[in-house]
């Protein structure tokens, strides 16, 4: 909780809101002091990260949770294996 301080905010708009609806970042004191950093620049920046972030967190399809063929393909030799060595050694 930010209480009694100014603060400085970007306030980035979801363009998908099914999961979010802003994104709120808090700017460092600094950052308008320093030479050649425009608003632009800033707003640019909060925007990457926003993205970034959605990209990292974002649920796989139900295409991506479906195994491959050559998982299922290992998973059955691997079961015939160990039941054809089950019955032969008995």
């Amino acid at each position: 909780m930010v209480k009694g301080i100014s603060k400085r905010v970007i306030v980035v708009r979801a363009p998908d809101p099914r999961f979010f609806e802003q994104a709120v970042f808090f700017l460092r004191e600094d950052v308008l002091h320093q030479e050649g950093v425009t608003d632009e620049q800033v707003l640019s920046e909060a925007r990457q990260v926003a993205a970034g972030y959605l990209r990292r967190v974002k649920a796989p399809s139900p295409r991506e949770r479906i195994p491959s063929p050559v998982k299922w393909t290992a998973l059955g030799a691997l079961c015939a294996s160990l039941i054809w060595s089950v019955i032969c050694f008995l």
